[in-house]
């Protein structure tokens, strides 16, 4: 059984509705999805992700290592400090991303649930004999968010301030890392699984209510934020998705891909570009992530996530040709779509 097909301890809450196909495992919502976004709009919420698998790289020479295999620069990656990084194939298609936290001597790195053994099959394939041993312990440990404006004021509460975005600060036996996204203020806790319960209501009582999965997403595609597996497919590079910024370091060393982002980089001419659409509001079905996106019967693109925000209705985050016209007439099936410029 995979980690991801694990009920969180968290769904036993009043109201919880389990989520299914990628976010299996932890609740969809609470009970009232839309509220639950207006409350990481307007004050805090929690967001169970411990479905996301954790890894762990202790040993001399991990952050070298791991600078070595990825596109962003590690090496002098601070005690206390956080960053985004890929793997890619050797002709520069996203693989992997990874979001790598450095505390205590130890390199902690969280991915997509399900993700997490290709990765380590990958790290342990190129280990050689440098001094590094990474496991996976997604089993002992669990990813909570907190999103919203009063997010500060709940770390101050938890004694845990970590206040620039990729900050790590320590809480009890794990650690919380401020994120730039999905929304105004963010972080990400890791807590020891068996506490998962128990520090969901310490930030209950310290003031940030349950928000479901669908909340985060929605702040997510309103962010025009990537996931992999939604926003990638086999031949995604970084550029056209936005990881160029975030997760990419452009003056590092060589490394696996790193010749097909320097040409496209300096090209400048990305074969796709991640676009936010404005679907018609009638819809009733959300559409599907890979479901086509067509201009004049033909197609463009195709959708990655699509949403009901709070606010803007039915969006969806959508891959689509670099040449497309930000004003072009689109459908999603019968639907009308539009990008928002």
């Amino acid at each position: 059984m995979t980690l991801a097909t694990v009920p969180s301890a968290l769904l036993s809450l009043p109201g919880a509705v389990p989520a299914d196909d990628r976010d299996a495992g932890v609740a969809l919502h609470y009970g009232d999805p839309l509220r639950e976004q207006r409350r990481l709009v307007d004050g805090v919420g929690w967001i169970d992700r411990s479905n996301r698998d954790v890894l762990v790289v202790p040993g001399e020479d991990r952050l070298s290592w791991l600078h070595s295999l990825t596109s962003q620069h590690l090496s002098g990656l601070a005690d206390g400090r956080a960053t985004e990084a890929l793997v890619l194939s050797p002709h520069g298609h996203v693989e992997h991303h990874l979001l790598v936290t450095e505390i205590g001597g130890t390199t902690w790195i969280d991915v997509e649930a399900g993700t997490g053994a290709g990765l380590l099959a990958f790290l342990d394939s190129m280990r050689f004999l440098l001094r590094v041993d990474p496991h996976e312990v997604s089993s002992e440990w669990a990813v909570l968010s907190l999103v919203g404006p009063g997010t500060p004021g709940v770390l101050a509460a938890l004694g845990a301030e970590a206040s620039m975005p990729y900050d790590v600060a320590t809480l009890g036996d794990g650690w919380v890392r401020r994120m730039p996204w999905p929304g105004a203020a963010a972080a990400d806790l890791l807590v020891p699984r068996g506490q998962l319960a128990d520090v969901a209501e310490r930030l209950t009582g310290a003031g940030a209510g349950p928000a479901g999965i669908w909340a985060f997403e929605a702040l997510r595609v309103q962010a025009r934020r990537p996931r992999l597996r939604n926003e990638t497919d086999h031949r995604t590079i970084p550029h056209e998705v936005g990881w160029l910024d975030s997760a990419v370091h452009l003056n590092k060393g060589c490394y696996r891909g790193q010749e097909t982002v320097a040409r496209v980089h300096n090209l400048g001419r990305p074969p796709r570009r991640l676009v936010l659409l404005h679907l018609d509001g009638s819809v009733e079905t959300l559409p599907a992530t890979g479901d086509p996106v067509t201009s004049d019967g033909r197609q463009v693109g195709f959708v990655t996530t699509a949403v009901r925000h709070y606010e803007l209705g039915t969006v969806a985050l959508a891959l689509v040709k670099r040449n497309t016209a930000d004003d072009a007439e689109l459908h999603v099936g019968d639907v009308a779509a539009a990008i928002d410029a």
